[in-house]
Formats: structure tokens, sequence, C-alpha cells
């Protein structure tokens, strides 16, 4: 979607609007801390929707207006920034570098170009490649964002050699960006920020293992509906020959495997196997991957360095703590649970199937209109949770429902962060109508995962 300055003018006096409104108008059951919680938060929402000002600066000017205009005894500083009080903060940011890191080593590309060359025949294995690949890259690179334009520069490499037109090229690009928001769901470490956040909002603690079990098969699955769709929707040209001896040739050209790229294998193999035994030793993903940071910084391994902190993307480390007051500080002031009672039905199903299909309606109802999934899960997650709850789920099992039901839908490409940043002819080349066209379909997908969810669960015994 593309946001004229008139759209952007609109946007921004109506969010001030709407401010005003809410802020000095009669809600019952809200005190004033409440009522100015939802005023702050609705303008930010309406300003990140109608993209006012960038992203950063409004989540900059909500963190400001929490700080100045709420009770500090309520909501003081601890609440309000609580997230940068916590392990999940720098996993966000470790990811970035470590992202840095497998790309400027080399080896990401290494290692894609070699599965591409070896396994990759028709243009449908190409679409297929793409999330694989992005599953296989979620092991090193914990954030979807950067490893999809190392994919995508691969995938360069595979456009020039098989010839492709824009259109079928675009499909590939679609295919990478698209696939990241299945793929992200696999792995606790798939998406660094909404994955730990989830977690947060159930106010549990799980571990990696724990993520894979619960929402490692959830996961595959809603990949497989997802690509099995697009591969339907979009189908694949008549001819396409992919030379592979200029994808070998490429990955030739890379030379033998650095210095750099050994201590990258070590250090990451050893951050896995970390992640994956964190039920043993007790600490958090981000720690380790800093410790990683760290490690990979060093004189003797030097794969990072100074320069590197400029990978780490600030306007998204602000976002995520502001979406994320949202919940804390909307709990502090009454206004999640006062939205709870005003947008969920007021006989609450025991049936888990008729619970997680009514849950998944009113996520997707609050995504296509307020747009950022963080947003959207701050707001309706905990109230999600709390009738979850009373329905006789474990609060993880309902913060899932809600998660899965946003992470997972989309029809513009502002429904969706990993859709966007790939937005348009300077990154995945896919359009606004390629978004809808495969974003209708995948809200029939997101209704499938979320029963399937319940089916897998039970299966478990996780309910």
């Amino acid at each position: 979607m593309k946001y004229c300055g008139k759209t952007k003018f609109l946007g921004f006096f109506l969010g001030i609007v709407f401010c005003i409104i809410v802020w000095r108008g009669p809600f019952s059951g809200l005190d004033s801390d409440g009522r100015r919680c939802l005023a702050l938060s609705l303008t930010a929402i309406i300003w990140w929707t109608a993209r006012a000002l960038s992203t950063g600066y409004v989540s900059l000017a909500l963190l400001l207006s929490y700080s100045l205009f709420l009770d500090p005894q309520r909501v003081g500083p601890s609440r309000v920034f609580e997230l940068w009080t916590t392990p999940i903060i720098y996993l966000v940011i470790s990811g970035f570098l470590i992202a840095e890191a497998v790309q400027s080593s080399g080896l990401g590309k290494r290692l894609a170009l070699r599965i591409v060359g070896q396994y990759v025949r028709t243009y449908k294995g190409v679409i297929i490649s793409c999330y694989l690949l992005g599953f296989a890259l979620s092991f090193m690179i914990p954030h979807p964002w950067p490893r999809s334009f190392l994919l995508m520069s691969v995938m360069t490499h595979v456009v020039k050699s098989a010839n492709l037109s824009e259109r079928w090229s675009a499909n590939i690009g679609l295919a990478i960006f698209a696939g990241s928001v299945p793929t992200s769901m696999i792995l606790l470490t798939g998406d660094s920020s909404l994955n730990s956040m989830t977690i947060g909002f159930a106010g549990a603690d799980i571990s990696w293992l724990k993520w894979v079990l619960y929402m490692g098969v959830p996961g595959a699955f809603a990949c497989v509906l997802t690509c099995l769709t697009q591969l339907r929707l979009f189908g694949a040209p008549e001819d396409f020959t992919l030379n592979k001896e200029h994808t070998t040739r490429q990955a030739d050209n890379i030379g033998k495997m650095t210095r750099k790229e050994i201590f990258c294998i070590i250090l990451l193999g050893a951050t896995i196997f970390a992640w994956m035994t964190d039920s043993i030793h007790h600490i958090h993903p981000g720690w380790i991957a800093l410790l990683t940071v760290v490690l990979l910084s060093a004189p003797f391994v030097g794969v990072l360095d100074g320069k590197s902190f400029s990978s780490v993307n600030l306007e998204t480390l602000f976002f995520l703590c502001a979406a994320m007051a949202i919940g804390t500080v909307g709990r502090a002031t009454g206004m999640n649970a006062w939205i709870a009672e005003m947008m969920t039905p007021r006989t609450i199903p025991s049936n888990p199937y008729v619970f997680a299909l009514i849950a998944c309606l009113i996520c997707m109802l609050v995504h296509m209109v307020l747009g950022s999934i963080l947003a959207v899960l701050s707001v309706i997650a905990p109230a999600i949770v709390a009738l979850g709850t009373l329905s006789g789920l474990p609060p993880i099992a309902a913060a899932l429902i809600a998660y899965t039901a946003v992470a997972l839908h989309w029809i513009l490409p502002f429904h969706s962060m990993n859709l966007l940043v790939g937005y348009g002819p300077e990154a995945g080349g896919y359009t606004e109508k390629d978004t809808i066209k495969s974003g209708i379909p995948q809200t029939f997908v997101t209704i499938a995962v979320c029963l399937f969810e319940i089916a897998w669960w039970k299966f478990i015994k996780l309910i």
C-alpha cells in the first residue's frame, strides 16, 4: 500500500482527534488512567497504520506520553520500558548481529547456493526451497528479516540463471517473505521478538524444546498449507531451465571455507545446542545469543566489529518496546480488562475447538483494522488468555492461539512486517495485488492451523 502525503496528514490529525475524544469521553468501567492509556494507545496505533510518522518516532512518542501523562505510582518507567529489562530485547539485538555475522562471513550464502545447486530442479522446487531454506536458516539467524534478505540475494542468482520474467521472479520473492511467516513459528528463535513476547503475554516461561513440542508440528502444518496455496494460486512457467553450471560457478567463486566461516559454524553450533538444552541449564536464549555475539567479536575470531552494530535496527527495537508497553501498561491501568469485556463474547464456550475458532476470528478482525501484529497482540492477547483460562485452557495455549491467528494472517502488506519489508521492486518484487491474492486464502489457512493446534495439543496432553 502506498502512503501519500495526504494520507499521512489525515492519519496524523485523525489520531489526535481520537485521542481528544477518548481522553475526555465517558467510558463506564475505565478510570482516568485507563481512559488516558486507551487514548494514547489508539493514537499510536492510528499513526502506525497510516504511516503518519516513522514507526520509531511513533513508538518514542507513545513511550514518552505514557511516562508523562499516567500516574507514576501505577505506571513507572520500569513498566513502560519493561522490555529493556528482559533478555527478550537482547535476543532481538543478538539476532541482528548474528545475521550480520552469517552474511558477512559468507557462510549463509555458501550453504544456500550449495543446496540450490544440488537439489533444485524445477520452478516448483525453487518455491519449495524458499520455505525449506528459510526454516534451515532459522536455526542460525533468529530473526526472519535478515534471513529473507539473505535468501533473496541467493535467489537472485537463480532468477538470472533461469532468465525468469518479473512475474515469476516476484513469485519467488513472495515465497521468501511470505514463507518466513510460518517458518518463524516452528522454533522459539525463529522470530526472536514475536515468539518470546508471546510467552510473556501468557505469563509463562517455557524452554526452547517446549516451544518446539507445542508449535513445531503446527508450524510445519502452516508451512505446508501456505506453500501449497501459493503453488496452486500462482502456478509455474511452462518452460523453466535452471543453469546449474551458473549456480555451481557462483558457489565455487566463493572459494574455500574461510577461518571466519569455520568460527561461525563452531559458535553457532554451540549456540543451537545451548538453546536446545535450556531446560537443563536454565539460561535464557537471549543471554546465550548475547554470549555468542561477544565471542564472534573476539580478536581471535573477528567476525563482528564495531561497524557491525549498524545492522541493529533501532527503529525495530523501540517499536517492540512500545508494542509491549501497550500490553503491560494496559494491564496496569485496567485498559486490557475493559477491552476484553467490550470485544469478547459474554458466554465462554467450553469446547476448545469452538473457543479456538471464536478467538481466531476476533484476533483476525482486530488485525484487519489495526494492522500491526505486536500492537494487536498487546491489546488482544491478554484478553484471549483471560478468557481461555476461564474456558479451561492453559494460558500458554490461549496465547499461542492469539499468536497464530495474528502472525499467520494477512491481506495487505502492512498486516505483516515480514511481507512489508519485502514489498516492492527494490526488495522481493511482489505487489500489493500479489499480497491480496495470497492473503485471502491465507485467512482459511490461519483458521485451519488454529483448529489443528487444538488437536495437536490434545495429542501431546497440553490440554
